[in-house]
């Protein structure tokens, strides 16, 4: 089954209506499957005494995503192809964004809110959650809310995340990827917030079946995620190096491949005479060697013909054949 690819926006919106259109636009020209976005109110999401104390904080007033988006949003991302997500940052989210995302992602922050978390099992979509942060006590804690409210783990994709910006190499431990899926049996994938790309490619290989990235139209922008974000070609580029490692895991079958079974006839030896040869001599290891192509004996035959008899004489490199 193809990966699929979400184009997180985070906030990199800036509450401006066509520039995410461009992003929809953008994340279904550079081959992703779905593009996300965040709901959350800042009120809701700090205690008052935090926003105080917090220029930073207060700012994120800005990079609200308004409600009234959301339909268009929705319309647009499925004109273009591709599933429209967003991620509830507060109960009545879950409400909101219930008539217009085709499946909800669940951030790390938000994994052990079980509330928010059965709200979203409850709607019956699937269901993508983030797991920075987490233990696989925790994890194994929220798949059973989740299902207790309905959502069976076929309809689960956990991702395998970090929550640092950006998360140091030494830090991802992918292999965490691979344990969530042994122990608990479901899908898994990885969000990434490492600076480059080839973290998510060696997901895809061990596994993963949904990549996350963070994208942006223009990296020196202001706001939040821009730095930590992939630009238009950058994501390309890594969807285009997925797809290819897509098709070269194969099917694990050993087997001579199509484009090579033309090989063995030019590439493997035969058995031929090392020196004239009479009737009647021994086949030995100073008479017989092998050389190139491979139309005749097979090399493989080696220990059936050392010490047989030759039936007729034998020109110098000449193939042997009984």
């Amino acid at each position: 089954m193809p990966t699929q690819f979400i184009a997180e926006v985070s906030s990199n919106h800036h509450r401006d209506l066509e520039r995410c259109f461009d992003f929809i636009d953008t994340a279904a020209r550079i081959g992703c499957d779905a593009v996300k976005f965040q709901l959350f109110k800042i009120d809701q999401l700090f205690a008052p005494e935090i926003l105080a104390k917090s220029e930073t904080h207060r700012k994120r007033k800005d990079w609200e995503l308004p409600t009234a988006f959301l339909p268009e949003l929705a319309k647009r991302s499925h004109d273009q192809g591709i599933q429209f997500s967003c991620t509830p940052f507060y109960l009545d989210a879950v409400a909101e964004l219930e008539p217009h995302v085709d499946f909800y992602k669940i951030a790390s922050y938000e994994l052990l809110w079980d509330d928010l978390i059965r709200a979203c099992a409850r709607t019956g979509k699937p269901l993508i959650p983030s797991t920075g942060m987490a233990t696989l006590g925790e994890i194994e804690a929220a798949l059973e809310v989740l299902e207790t409210a309905g959502t069976p783990r076929t309809q689960i994709t956990v991702l395998h995340c970090n929550t640092e910006y950006p998360t140091p190499m030494e830090d991802v431990n992918l292999r965490a990827m691979c344990s969530i899926r042994d122990v608990f049996g479901v899908a898994v994938g990885y969000s990434d917030h490492t600076a480059g790309i080839e973290v998510p490619i060696v997901a895809v290989a061990l596994g993963a079946t949904v990549i996350e990235k963070h994208l942006t139209l223009d990296r020196n922008l202001p706001g939040p995620d821009h730095k930590a974000s992939l630009e238009p070609d950058e994501f390309a580029a890594m969807v285009r190096a997925i797809r290819n490692i897509e098709q070269a895991m194969g099917d694990g079958i050993k087997r001579p491949s199509p484009s090579e079974t033309k090989n063995k006839s030019i590439a493997r030896k035969s058995l031929v005479a090392a020196k004239p040869i009479c009737a009647g001599a021994q086949f030995t290891a100073e008479n017989v060697t092998t050389k190139r192509p491979g139309n005749g004996m097979s090399s493989m035959r080696w220990d059936d013909v050392i010490g047989r008899t030759a039936n007729r004489d034998f020109a110098k490199d000449e193939q042997i054949s009984f």
